[in-house]
């Protein structure tokens, strides 16, 4: 008989129906065994990860610092070419009629606009990094406190009572009228 075609009463090894268990403290000794090269496995487990952590931050700043030189490259390409491109539009109006005067006038402002669009864009990026909903719930939570908040609030306001911030859940804190000390 095949191992699948065994009956429901057949035993599993040839040893019989009536092979006793081991006993308790050989039962012990294999379960902890078993325990300890589950561990040596987790370990092994886990320097092969921090292995291949290590490996994958080699690489990646490895990738960083050649991202950045092939940036410096198109930088540099990129606005020589940004200025040819400008020369040449200066050119193409001198050639319509414009006076110099109004050509280089034109260029300029149309590369102030472009610079101007870039600040701002910038700008608010910048202001996205600063992490905001973030800090609002490590506040909240009571792990991260900013103290910078406390000078901005007026002598009489509680902290978080101001317009626009802070509150609970029924609503925005509104803070108690000052009372004068009754002598």
């Amino acid at each position: 008989m095949n191992e699948g075609e065994r009956g429901p009463g057949t035993p599993a090894s040839g040893d019989g129906a009536d092979a006793s268990p081991p006993p308790l403290d050989q039962s012990i000794h294999e379960v902890g065994q078993a325990g300890r090269a589950a561990l040596d496995a987790s370990f092994g487990a886990a320097r092969a990860l921090r292995a291949l952590v290590s490996a994958d931050l080699a690489l990646a700043r490895s990738a960083l610092g050649r991202g950045l030189a092939w940036a410096g490259v198109a930088v540099v390409f990129g606005a020589s070419g940004w200025l040819l491109a400008t020369a040449a539009g200066v050119a193409l109006m001198q050639w319509l009629g414009l006076s110099w005067l109004a050509s280089l006038s034109i260029a300029a402002l149309f590369n102030l606009a472009v610079a101007c669009l870039a600040i701002w864009r910038t700008a608010r990026f910048f202001d996205y990094m600063g992490l905001h909903a973030t800090r609002r719930q490590l506040s909240r939570m009571g792990l991260f406190d900013e103290h910078d908040d406390e000078d901005d609030d007026a002598p009489g306001e509680a902290r978080g009572t101001r317009a626009g911030r802070g509150g609970t859940a029924e609503g925005p804190s509104v803070p108690a009228p000052m009372e004068e000390p009754r002598a």
